[in-house]
Order: C-alpha cells, then structure tokens, then sequence
C-alpha cells in the first residue's frame, strides 16, 4: 500500500463581527485542510496552522516526496520531509505544512489498521480530558472589553470550568479587566489570561505583580518569543505560571525554551510544530525537564481531535492515585469551520470532552460543507 494523491483545500468564512487581540485584527477565517489518499482508497485528514495560502504551496513542494511512500511508516515519511528541506525549512509555515501531511497520515494509518489514533501513540492513559474555554477577545476599539461580562457568564452556564482572556491593552487596562473577571467568576473557575507577546520586561513584571493576587493559572505569551532569558527571568519575578511555546517549531525550538528554564508550560501547536510524529518527541523532552504540556489548538475540529488524542497519551507528572484533569484548547470564537466541517460533532458534558475511540482521528469531512466554503 501507498500513498497515491494528497489534495489541499482552502476554507475561508467572513465572520459577522470582528474581533481582536493586542496584535491584530479578524474579520475572517481562513485555513488549509490536506487529505491523504492511499492507494487502496483509504484516505485521512489533516490541518495546518499558519497562513493557508503559504501551507497550500508548502504542501505542494512536500507532495513528490510524500507519494508512493507506505503510510504505515510515517516516522519514515516524516524524516524524509524534514531532511528534504532542512537547507530552507528549519522554521516557519512549511513545517506548519509538514504538520498537517504528517497528522493527515496518523488518521489513515488509524484507519488502515482500525485503532484510534491514542492507541496508535501508545495507548490512552485517560478517557476524558478538561476543555477550558479560549475568548473574551476585544471587539470594540473604543471599549474593548464591553461584551466581557456576558461573554464570561455564557462559558458558566455551559459548564466551563477553565477560562482563558485576552489581555495586551496596558498594564493599568489590563489589570482592571482581569479584576472584574475575577470577580464575575468567583474563585472555583480557573483563570488564564494571554497577551500574545504583547510586553516588554519591565512592562511584563508590572502587569504580573498586579494580578498575582487574582489567582491566576498562568501567564501566557508575555514576551516576545525571542527572549529565553527574559522568560525566565519574569519566571523568577513572579508566582503566576509563565506559559508558551505556540511560535516554536520542532523539538529543538522546544528544546531552547526547556534549557534555559523559560516556560511553567509548554504549549506546542500540534498542526505547525512538526504534526503528531514530532509533538511525540516534544512530550518526550518535557517530561525529561518536568515541565507541563498543554498544546495550543485554533482552526478546525480535526485541530482539536490530534489534541484531543495526544494528550490521552500524555504521561501524568508527577504519577499519583489521584491524578489532576489534563487541560485542552477549546476555542469559542465564531468559527463555522470548526462547528460544520467535521463529524460527528464535539460534546461537553459535565465540563469534559471524551476522547474519541473510533480509528484515526475519530472524525470525517462533510464533502458538502467542504466544498461550501472552499476557495
């Protein structure tokens, strides 16, 4: 068996109101979608994380060494992407593009042998993982934070017990926002916030002082993602967790946050970081220095699903009987590629999301919905 045609498609919707956060601003979602076929009609699904345009054409200059390879031996696959392109590609978008073949490859190789993809990583050390809830992006200019309230008391009502806010406005902004949110949902929910690397030093430490009576689970992005040796400096400065590691690519851009003792948290994104083969590798050194994984998840639901099964197959650090729930990405943005393209559909019950049991990823395409929102 071998891999006969992978085929890329471009997913674009225009939301019906932007929002933003200390970077940038979205009016639209737009990613790249990579199915692989083997050439006994099998095929799988896979997702990159960058900007499509750019992993569509990755992908095309991944293509003649990807096909006519076995897709049972993606580790081979894998290192023949990497090595094929190390003299160009050691960062960026084109291992986003190698992410999402690789991850593509796990589903069918799922599919191929009828187990899920958990089993195929190693087995699933739990059935049900802790989703916390990504928003409270700003959506007004002249009041960013207007529609926070209500926003927060729908994540309560939906049985959220983790919420992560966008912060990035000021240090004096930021801490008043952070305030009220904290005190709209009360001490039993956790709370994370993120600036997306909006700080300096000094800027970072001020906020980070502020809001360490507010009980916050961690610190995401403060810094630029340049500076290890700031990172831990604040790390050192601080009782809030620092968090990061989305703008990192490969085991070896993980391993500069690891070495120099950057991170509380490492936060791999699955679909750009080198696909599941990699985020192996990734979990392997985290659990060398004892630092927490928790991978960063933003597109469609076959994103959430690779996470979804990674971090069944996560080690617990420390073991004990009692053992804490593993936290996953849930993204509450509008997002109709996440909610449509995919089934079945994602379910929450009791503030958890089961890990799937069916082979691969536990999930399909609709061709129709696909097709409706490919360019």
């Amino acid at each position: 068996m071998t891999i006969d045609k992978i085929e890329t498609y471009i997913l674009k919707d225009t939301l019906s109101k932007s929002f933003f956060f200390s970077q940038w601003e979205y009016s639209e979602r737009c990613i790249c979608v990579v199915k692989v076929t083997a050439s006994n009609g099998e095929y799988g699904w896979g997702e990159g994380y960058g900007p499509a345009n750019v992993l569509e054409a990755g992908i095309e200059l991944l293509k003649p060494i990807v096909i006519g390879l076995d897709p049972l031996e993606n580790e081979v696959i894998w290192n023949q992407m990497y090595r094929k392109t190390l003299d160009f590609a050691r960062r960026g978008t084109l291992v986003a593009s190698m992410s999402a073949i690789d991850i593509a490859i796990w589903d069918l190789k799922g599919k191929i042998l009828g187990l899920p993809v958990s089993t195929l990583l190693g087995g699933a050390h739990r059935t049900e993982v802790r989703p916390y809830a990504t928003g409270l992006y700003f959506t007004s200019h002249d009041n960013p934070s207007q529609e926070f309230d209500e926003e927060a008391q729908i994540y309560i009502s939906q049985g959220f017990k983790a919420i992560k806010m966008k912060i990035g406005l000021g240090v004096e902004e930021d801490y008043k926002n952070v305030k009220r949110m904290r005190d709209l949902i009360g001490d039993d929910i956790q709370l994370m916030v993120d600036s997306n690397h909006a700080y300096n030093f000094r800027e970072a430490i001020q906020l980070a002082k502020k809001i360490e009576p507010l009980n916050i689970s961690w610190f995401e992005e403060p810094l630029s993602p340049e500076f290890y040796t700031q990172y831990k400096e604040l790390r050192n400065k601080t009782s809030i967790p620092i968090a990061g590691g989305e703008c990192e690519y490969l085991r070896y851009g993980f391993h500069q946050l690891l070495r120099n003792n950057s991170v509380d948290i490492i936060q791999p994104d699955i679909c750009a970081s080198g696909g599941l083969t990699e985020a192996k590798r990734i979990a392997a050194l985290a659990s060398t220095y004892g630092v927490e994984l928790i991978p960063h998840t933003w597109g469609t639901s076959i994103g959430i699903h690779v996470a979804l099964h990674f971090i069944a197959n996560l080690e617990s650090m420390p073991g004990r009987m009692k053992r804490p729930d593993f936290l996953i990405e849930y993204d509450q943005t509008e997002n109709a590629l996440r909610e449509e393209l995919t089934f079945p559909a994602i379910e929450m019950k009791n503030g958890m999301i089961k890990i799937p049991n069916r082979p691969g990823l536990g999930i399909d395409v609709d061709e129709e919905v696909l097709m409706k929102y490919a360019i």
